[in-house]
């Protein structure tokens, strides 16, 4: 059967972007955007991502059902990208992911597919600090980013303010079955900004 030919998919400079392609039908992208949410915002502060492109590789569709036949859902494996928040001067910092939301699950991946965000090991200025919402602070135990959620640096339940902050985010994409039942190479997108906004 002739392979499915691989394409470069290219996205704005500065733009985080992951991407990976399912052989036999199936070419998927995920987007990760760093924006800041407004010009005053982004002149005191910049967004980055680790790297623009993330590539899951060929996946085929024989394999997926093969390695994780009779589950209800399937992963396309794990990935991490480091966050890079650097500002001007000292500041409270929060991060939100902006993006279609997939429920309460997470974050939209095509029709029926969602990708799951978690910040792990912050630092705000080389200090150890935790990711919380003020206002569900029992889903953001784990920096999980989720849908109308603004995560704030905190230490000992106090705000913590600074200069920069480094975390790694871990995104874990997910299909269910039906979504391989695709016929040609089809298109799936995910796409959101991460943002640094206050802490409010």
């Amino acid at each position: 059967m002739k392979q499915p030919r691989r394409s470069a998919v290219h996205s704005e400079s500065g733009s985080p972007f992951v991407s990976g392609r399912l052989g036999l039908g199936l070419l998927l992208y995920l987007l990760l955007v760093g924006l800041m949410p407004s010009a005053a915002y982004a002149s005191q502060c910049r967004v980055s991502l680790s790297q623009p492109t993330v590539d899951y590789g060929v996946i085929r569709r024989a394999e997926l059902l093969g390695e994780q036949s009779g589950h209800p859902q399937f992963s396309l494996g794990h990935r991490t990208l480091r966050l890079t928040v650097d500002c001007a001067d000292e500041t409270p910092m929060a991060i939100r992911f902006t993006g279609v939301p997939a429920g309460t699950r997470g974050f939209r991946f095509g029709r029926d597919g969602h990708f799951i965000l978690n910040l792990q090991q912050a630092q705000v200025d080389g200090r150890d600090v935790e990711l919380r919402s003020l206002y569900r602070p029992d889903e953001s135990a784990k920096g999980r980013l989720l849908p109308g959620v603004v995560l704030c640096t905190q230490a000992g339940g106090a705000p913590v303010s600074g200069r920069r902050l480094t975390a790694l985010v871990s995104i874990d994409t997910y299909l269910p079955a039906s979504g391989l039942a695709v016929g040609n190479e089809t298109s799936l997108e995910g796409r959101g900004s991460v943002e640094r906004v206050p802490c409010a």
